[in-house]
């Protein structure tokens, strides 16, 4: 249990709701997310920085300094060259020379550039396709490997839509002012980063028009994000002779070749359509055209990682017009980001060895596995799952795969060389050189279900259906979604229901269609399945009434998956709380609320935040996840208990009928 202080001469534990955060002039009936937020959100009025700030994003900013801190401690030290701590100092030290950086302005580029400038035919595109892939950059489309969705014990290549990168294909073709504005601001920042490049004022007109000609016809055939939920829709495994007949102007045995993919047979080719749109712009296209299409992903790409005249412009776009954002976060924030892409686990190591104590790792390992056993309680109570399908759900859930803090074996940087005799540039590269040939080398290999997706420094959890995990890294592991000191209901409302949602990521609208070893197959009986899409809708149909801002709204079925998953988590949790008061008496009230209440306070506090009016649109356009928000207002009025907890009556503009409510898990 959750309950006492890791400190015994503590006369008072800290009790995990800090009632200065509420805003009890709201009626919690009407708005619960100002009654449990409003207080904090007028605390923390968003910097310049920021496109939207919560209590996550806080948590984060508090590992990011820790890591900082960790960094600056590392580079302090004479470090052996080639020992993972050179490694780190050196690129800290890269990243923050802005002298050196701006000195340079885009010379560590030029070379770049002049590989693409060289092509003087078509003939020797598809070698410059790879090599580019190598660094880093994806133009026309993306590939990885990674399990097999059918035969999930087995790494294959993935290939999958790309190419367009303002961030969303709708922004590409809508006509409605926003998407306009944002055609016209990304011409802008095209032309600009071509000057900036070298090129003159003609030629950066001239690429920006084929970009955005390019880019359009890659949109124009792309799948929706609610079209690549479905990942039946999205896979087709075909023969590598399939792959040649639908896109025969890229040579793909050069292209396979360069990548260090040997003996292919067959791959899953994501989306049948781009893949040939590709290959019909290669094809159809002038080769300048082409070249400029090329260089664009190039020097997009590299800008984060040369001057402030090209960090500042990248910025101007995807940070202040896509987001809102009034400035780019601090030099060191940007700095500690990338060290966490390059050499994640190296600094996830020293992370927990610090931060991480024992203790949280066990008390997480008996959260989970209390919450495990009430969604075992909540499936066989199903009214509406018949006997078959539950023997495989419980036999799926009985097979969750669980991880916690960090992993048991670190991944080896020897490979990777950090060099400051070399640009900053170049060592990204190298990097990416590095992660890039990392993952190719589990081509035809055996999936490892010991590795990590995320580093331990990372404050967010994830389930992955192909493996049939759940995964919880340190950083996330503190308040307000972890607190030793705080009372059961606050850490079950709390941390109990992120562990609740990703394991109901195993049995969402995605998930479900994975089975115990996470291949992708269907188990459940036709009359069950119906009856899932059935009460699934009801809850699609609740989140696009939802006005968002003006007249946007939600989008249901995007955030279909991530909305079952809130719903799921909050009922498993509470069966969880349930279970540990079983023989007890209730707990008395803290600070004038009971259990129940501080369960639901709990919870609401993970979603605090503030957000800007652009970081609301494009978070509706992009994020499969429903804004903070909603994900109380429209998460709770689906929970019987929350109403008898905060007395909800049908005078209150959040209650739901009974019989209106969304129930599945």
């Amino acid at each position: 249990m959750i309950v006492t202080s890791c400190n015994e001469n503590k006369k008072e534990t800290v009790k995990g709701i800090d009632t200065n955060n509420l805003d009890t002039t709201a009626i919690a009936g009407n708005d619960f997310y100002r009654y449990a937020d409003g207080g904090w959100i007028d605390s923390h009025a968003l910097k310049p920085e920021h496109a939207r700030f919560g209590t996550f994003d806080e948590l984060d900013e508090k590992s990011r300094q820790q890591v900082k801190d960790l960094v600056i401690e590392i580079s302090q030290k004479t470090n052996a060259q080639g020992s993972v701590a050179q490694k780190i100092g050196d690129l800290y030290a890269l990243a923050m020379d802005s002298v050196r950086l701006n000195t340079e302005n885009a010379s560590p580029l030029i070379s770049y550039l002049e590989k693409v400038n060289a092509l003087t035919d078509k003939s020797n595109l598809t070698e410059t396709l790879a090599n580019l892939n190598r660094d880093g950059v994806s133009p026309f489309f993306s590939h990885y490997v990674a399990a097999d969705d059918m035969n999930s014990s087995l790494n294959i290549l993935h290939i999958y839509q790309g190419g367009y990168r303002m961030g969303d294909r709708d922004y590409y073709l809508l006509e409605d002012e926003h998407s306009q504005t944002l055609r016209a601001k990304y011409v802008e920042l095209i032309e600009k980063l071509f000057t900036l490049s070298g090129y003159t004022s003609d030629d950066a007109k001239n690429a920006s028009a084929a970009v955005m000609k390019i880019e359009t016809q890659l949109a124009k055939v792309a799948s929706s994000r609610v079209a690549l939920r479905d990942p039946v829709a999205n896979y087709h495994k075909i023969p590598l002779a399939e792959l040649v007949q639908r896109a025969p102007d890229i040579d793909w045995t050069v292209f396979f070749d360069i990548i260090g993919i040997k003996n292919l047979k067959e791959l899953d080719l994501g989306q049948l359509e781009p893949i040939s749109e590709a290959s019909k712009i290669i094809k159809e296209y002038p080769l300048q055209d082409i070249k400029y299409y090329l260089s664009w992903n190039v020097i997009r790409s590299a800008s984060a990682y040369l001057s402030d005249d090209f960090s500042n412009a990248s910025f101007e776009f995807y940070g202040k017009t896509l987001s809102g954002k009034e400035e780019q976060p601090e030099r060191w924030k940007r700095a500690v980001d990338v060290i966490d892409g390059a050499l994640g686990e190296a600094v996830g190591q020293i992370y927990v060895e610090k931060y991480f104590p024992p203790v949280a790792k066990e008390k997480m390992l008996g959260l989970v596995k209390n919450l495990q056993t009430a969604l075992g309680e909540r499936i066989e109570n199903l009214s509406w799952m018949g006997g078959e399908t539950k023997v495989k759900a419980l036999d799926k859930l009985a097979n969750f795969h669980v991880k916690i803090g960090y992993p048991d074996k670190w991944l080896d940087y020897s490979a990777l060389q950090i060099d400051k005799k070399d640009s900053y540039l170049a060592n990204v590269i190298r990097s990416n050189n590095f992660d890039y040939d990392y993952m190719i080398s589990k081509f035809n290999q055996p999936v490892d279900k010991d590795e990590w997706q995320m580093n331990p420094q990372t404050v967010n959890a994830y389930y992955n259906p192909s493996t049939n995990e759940i995964c919880f890294p340190a950083a996330i592991l503190q308040p307000p979604f972890f607190n030793v000191d705080a009372d059961d209901a606050v850490n079950y409302g709390a941390i109990g229901v992120v562990i609740g949602h990703e394991m109901t990521h195993g049995f969402d609208d995605q998930g479900r269609l994975y089975d115990k070893e996470g291949n992708l197959t269907d188990w459940w009986t036709a009359e069950d399945a119906d009856k899932f899409k059935e009460r699934a809708q009801v809850l699609v149909d609740f989140y696009d009434n939802i006005v968002v801002i003006d007249t946007v709204h939600a989008n249901g079925q995007l955030t279909l998956g991530e909305n079952i998953a809130d719903q799921g988590g909050l009922q498993v949790s509470w069966q969880a709380y349930q279970n540990t008061l079983k023989g007890k008496e209730i707990p008395a009230p803290i600070d004038g609320f009971t259990g129940a209440q501080r369960f639901f306070l709990g919870y609401a506090t993970v979603w605090a935040a503030n957000i800007r009016d652009a970081e609301i649109l494009r978070r509706t356009k992009m994020d499969v996840h429903s804004l903070g928000k909603w994900r109380v207002n429209g998460a709770l009025p689906q929970i019987d208990t929350w109403y008898d907890a905060f007395n909800i009556t049908p005078e209150n503009t959040m209650y739901v009928p009974k019989e209106k409510r969304v129930a599945i898990w």
